[in-house]
């Protein structure tokens, strides 16, 4: 019998932490290994298993030491900040172990410096670590592909009031989806925030709308809009376990893997 992954979380006091830690607990062929929080935050010293919500405590604390937590696991499990996550690459290339990270709303130069650390570490990286998502980004793909750039392509997504960053990782996952699925740049050919007299829209765009409210998870829609007909793709998230889930599938593939930066549909064998 194989051993099990040993998995450390950031962020381990948070709501996606602390669902990251009972999930893994639970999840056959993975082993809690450590957590990591930020100097300072009141979860330094606090046990896993009490986070996690489990009967009994497992004798791990939460510690402010990233390196000393990242030496001893196989994988990282990263839902932090653009900062901190890039922080977290470089000590991963140091320590060469999987880096799954599924923060969001990198600067260019963040996204260099996480493909620096790939030369060294597995960095398995995705705007939405959902199974579903993934696969709707596909679909999407083909798609763009099949319709051409007679159909315009519009994405709409919702999320909580408490959301930083527009559009969401999400949404540029699958616009990036559909830009390769045309053999364009989704930096060339994007459409955001539209107000005012814009004029008609752009051949080819891809058009963003942002909405911000309430408790929402996550609501995506892609829509294909062609000559008197309409095709529209829509994904809801009801749970914040769906990306746990999905980022602890891609920790147990990346076990082993050769350095490179992969994404969620390495992971499922879509791309």
């Amino acid at each position: 019998m194989s051993e099990s992954v040993k998995i450390a979380v950031t962020g381990a006091g948070g709501r996606m932490g602390r669902t990251l830690l009972k999930l893994i607990g639970e999840t056959p062929g993975a082993a809690l290994s450590g957590g990591i929080e930020a100097k300072g935050s009141p979860y330094v010293g606090e046990d896993l298993g009490t986070l996690a919500g489990f009967a009994k405590p497992l004798g791990i604390k939460v510690s402010d030491d990233p390196l000393a937590v990242i030496k001893d696991a196989d994988a990282l499990i990263d839902f932090t900040v653009p900062k901190a996550s890039v922080e977290f690459a470089g000590l991963a290339a140091q320590a060469r172990i999987a880096h799954v990270i599924g923060t969001t709303g990198f600067s260019e130069a963040d996204e260099e410096r996480i493909r620096a650390a790939a030369r060294h570490a597995t960095i398995v990286k995705s705007g939405n670590m959902s199974l579903g998502v993934n696969l709707l980004a596909a679909l999407v793909r083909q798609a763009a592909q099949a319709l051409g750039p007679d159909w315009d392509i519009e994405i709409v997504e919702m999320h909580h009031r408490a959301k930083v960053d527009a559009p969401s990782g999400t949404a540029l996952l699958l616009g990036e989806a559909a830009a390769q699925g045309r053999n364009i740049l989704l930096k060339d050919n994007s459409e955001r925030g539209r107000d005012g007299v814009t004029g008609a829209r752009k051949d080819g765009a891809i058009g963003f709308a942002s909405l911000r409210g309430g408790s929402v998870v996550g609501d995506h829609e892609v829509i294909f809009a062609g000559p008197s007909e309409r095709i529209a793709f829509h994904h809801i998230a009801e749970d914040r376990a769906i990306f746990a889930r999905g980022a602890i599938r891609a920790a147990l593939w990346g076990k082993g893997r050769g350095p490179g930066l992969y994404s969620m549909a390495d992971v499922l064998g879509i791309n």
